[in-house]
């Protein structure tokens, strides 16, 4: 199957400016069987289905990552599994 190589994670701030992230594809399929993405990182991260529904996952203890507002994919193309 093929996924697109990268998306922007839109979150809003309160009272500040809206925090983007950048998240690439891997080679590991979250809970919900859609492809997983993280940041440079490793730190953020999220299951992203082909319909753009996403799912964060914690990469460590205790954390509680936040929904973005929007994602958006950075490019049109698209790459096969790594």
């Amino acid at each position: 199957m093929q996924h697109t190589e990268r998306y922007e994670l839109i979150f809003r701030m309160s009272g500040a400016e809206d925090d983007v992230v950048a998240v690439r594809l891997t080679d590991r399929t979250g809970a919900g069987g859609s492809p997983v993405y993280e940041d440079e990182t490793g730190i953020v991260r999220a299951e992203i289905s082909d319909r753009g529904e996403v799912r964060m996952l914690a990469s460590g203890g205790h954390q509680i990552p936040g929904t973005p507002l929007l994602v958006r994919p950075l490019s049109e193309g698209v790459a096969g599994r790594r």
